[in-house]
């Protein structure tokens, strides 16, 4: 008979201590007040969700999915993202409301993952979704905004990439039109970040030399706007060169938003080429090997759900930038609090009681009340630093 599991908890969840919580809580407050400044109004959707709808319209993969069987049988799933579920309501109940439509949130979010991996089963993201506008000006607003928000969680070192996924898929049908399955593997290995193995594709498949070498110089298109001309020098395939001058747009729009110093144009970077549209973007703190934020367009959702609309978003991810900023032990965001313990014999306990109400109507208080002589244990088990108490005020 297996042991009692009673302390473990399932691969990939963590337990919140209070310090992390009061962290969390008020990352979510800074970055969710930031959009709605930007005119962003917050949405709560269910954690459950029907299979058959939000399943199947995420853009993660199935064997991702957390699901379940409700009592009728019918399969249900986790939400694994913020978007189909917020493509559902935009549907659904916000189907008489005018485009476009832009919402915010903060929610919990789950995906199965391996076991060896490392990866968190359960974690936060906090972002927008701008539904009904299709033009670079939206693109460029929401590529701004989560500039500001990640300024917003505290996040004082970071880049944001912009890609676009109709180049790279232009390109390809130009020089691949007779090399399906190797177009599908670029995608691949620029999807994993996997240079090497580009490399590797393009040498496997009996490619012409030019083609080859016009291929592996798009591993060098990163940088300010210079790199869409050196793009459109690459291709005509109009979707390809559409795209390009798509970015161009967005770019002068950025420039309006004086935000451009933050940018950085990759053209290797094409995010999900099954579920993105168009432009792309991810963010990267400094000496993170990993991105804080990640958005685009993604003009096809909403067809799903029976209302078809433009629509482009971003999702922060929360708990990688909680972890970022504890490792720079830095977050100017955070308040200073001072923590005060109210002791009192029962005699006085009225007007201490009263006091600390008092107390805590100032901001940036927080005040604990104990009777005295449990106070007096608690304080010569823990010392007064240990027990996390700025000062004790007493009522003899």
């Amino acid at each position: 008979m297996s042991k009692p599991k009673v302390f473990e908890k399932p691969v990939g969840v963590k337990d919140l201590l209070p310090e992390a919580v009061e962290r969390l809580r008020q990352l979510e407050a800074n970055v969710l007040e930031c959009m709605r400044r930007w005119g962003y109004r917050e949405i709560m959707t269910p954690t459950l969700e029907f299979y058959d709808t939000v399943g199947m319209a995420s853009a993660t993969t199935d064997k991702k999915l957390f699901k379940l069987l409700d009592r009728w049988g019918t399969t249900l799933v986790m939400r694994s993202d913020m978007t189909a579920p917020i493509a559902r309501v935009v549907a659904s109940l916000l189907r008489d409301m005018s485009l476009p439509i832009r919402l915010s949130y903060h929610a919990n979010v789950f995906r199965a993952i391996e076991e060896e991996a490392g990866r968190s089963s359960e974690f936060f993201q906090t972002g927008v979704e701008l539904v009904g506008d299709a033009s670079a000006e939206a693109d460029a607003e929401v590529v701004a905004l989560s500039i500001a928000s990640i300024k917003a969680a505290g996040v004082r070192k970071f880049r944001v990439a912009l890609g676009h996924v109709a180049f790279l898929n232009g390109l390809l049908e130009e020089t691949l039109p007779q090399y399906p399955e190797a177009q599908i593997e670029l995608k691949e290995c620029l999807l994993r970040r996997d240079y090497v193995g580009y490399r590797a594709v393009l040498r496997r498949h009996a490619i012409p030399q030019v083609t080859r070498h016009s291929l592996e110089s798009i591993l060098r298109l990163r940088g300010g706007r210079e790199v869409c001309e050196q793009a459109l020098a690459l291709t005509q395939h109009p979707v390809a060169t559409s795209a390009i001058r798509h970015l161009i747009d967005v770019w002068d729009a950025l420039e309006a938003y004086d935000v451009v110093n933050f940018i950085i144009i990759d053209l290797t970077m094409n995010g999900d080429f099954n579920y993105y549209t168009g432009l792309t973007f991810e963010g990267y703190a400094s000496d993170l090997g990993f991105p804080v934020l990640s958005g685009g367009r993604y003009d096809k959702l909403l067809e799903f759900f029976g209302r078809p609309a433009p629509a482009t978003g971003f999702s922060l991810k929360t708990n990688r930038i909680l972890e970022y900023l504890a490792t720079c032990q830095t977050n100017q965001h955070e308040p200073s609090i001072e923590r005060i313990l109210v002791q009192y014999h029962p005699a006085r306990r009225l007007e201490a009681i009263r006091f600390a109400g008092e107390l805590r109507m100032k901001p940036n208080i927080e005040v604990t009340t104990m009777r005295y002589d449990l106070a007096q244990q608690r304080i010569e088990h823990d010392s007064l630093q240990e027990s996390n108490y700025h000062r004790i005020l007493t009522f003899e």
